[in-house]
């Protein structure tokens, strides 16, 4: 949680909406995007308004100082492996860098993150990582970090050489095929992480109660598919720094993935919401045959 949060989260839930839109919304508008009652939204118009975060309906520079505890300062992507369940593809290229039909899958998280306003970008790599510099055409911004244990542990070692770039940041796994970028968004009240809700799935997933995630693990009923692109606050962030290198240094620690530090090893000191987004919206493309499906040009008789 933000340690010293000047707005409720309705009011933050309101300034977002208002400050996001390309648009004046109406009261209806605003019911709509926020999910609270249209008396809820009149109130909390009314206490915004007086607390001079807006005016005639738009967010006012107060607002904005007012909602920067809440901005995305960075984005941190965690690039290093090897995508071995991709070969042959990538046996000269990583898998970040494969395009699918015409498009590297990075850039369209890469250019989700600068549409949302984020422009701050470190790329963790280690196989083939000097392929990655093709990218500095395209965005000059970014920089990277050398994972030089990439092939020596699992992504835990990504996630350490990033570890005190975490406050205020998203971590995305670097090879999500991204369908609808407005999941980036500018502004975040908590720290959360993506899931697909699901009848059933064999793969990661989380427990959830009142939209907290309460428990990981491979495969369940009723729960929320993994998907990797998360965002941890200014507190969180901080703690992870530590917690990751504290795991990553434990027996067996190389072997976990990063994710599982905040919600399975130190689970009890993170409270992370579960930020519902479809099957629709985002694709991990995990095996050769799976790419061939989505784009002909590799299927290849």
């Amino acid at each position: 949680m933000q340690s010293e949060a000047s707005l409720t989260r309705k009011q933050f839930d309101l300034l977002n909406a208002v400050v996001t839109s390309s648009s004046p919304l109406t009261q209806r508008q605003l019911e709509e995007k926020t999910g609270h009652s249209l008396g809820t939204v009149n109130r909390l118009s009314k206490e915004l308004t007086e607390a001079g975060y807006l005016k005639n309906g738009a967010v006012t520079p107060d607002g904005l100082t007012a909602l920067e505890p809440y901005r995305v300062k960075r984005a941190v992507f965690i690039a290093a492996g090897f995508g071995t369940r991709l070969v042959p593809v990538t046996l000269n290229t990583p898998k970040p860098l494969v395009r699918v039909n015409g498009k590297r899958i990075i850039d369209g998280l890469i250019d989700a993150c600068l549409s949302a306003g984020i422009k701050e970008i470190y790329i963790v790599r280690g196989y083939l990582a000097e392929q990655f510099d093709q990218l500095l055409y395209k965005y000059p911004m970014i920089k990277f970090l050398e994972n030089p244990s990439y092939n020596e542990s699992n992504n835990i070692s990504s996630a350490v050489c990033a570890r005190y770039l975490l406050e205020n940041a998203y971590v995305f796994e670097a090879d999500l095929l991204l369908h609808n970028p407005s999941l980036i968004t500018r502004y975040h009240y908590v720290s959360n992480f993506l899931g697909i809700p699901m009848e059933r799935s064999n793969d990661w997933c989380f427990t959830v109660s009142d939209g907290v995630i309460t428990k990981q693990k491979i495969g369940g009923l009723n729960c929320f598919q993994e998907v990797g692109i998360s965002y941890w606050d200014a507190q969180d962030g901080a703690k992870l720094s530590g917690h990751l290198l504290q795991a990553f240094e434990m027996p067996g620690g190389k072997e976990l993935y990063w994710d599982e530090v905040p919600l399975s090893v130190f689970a009890d000191q993170y409270r992370v919401e579960v930020r519902p987004c479809t099957a629709g919206d985002v694709t991990e493309i995990d095996t050769f045959k799976e790419l061939k499906a989505i784009d002909k040009t590799y299927d290849v008789k």
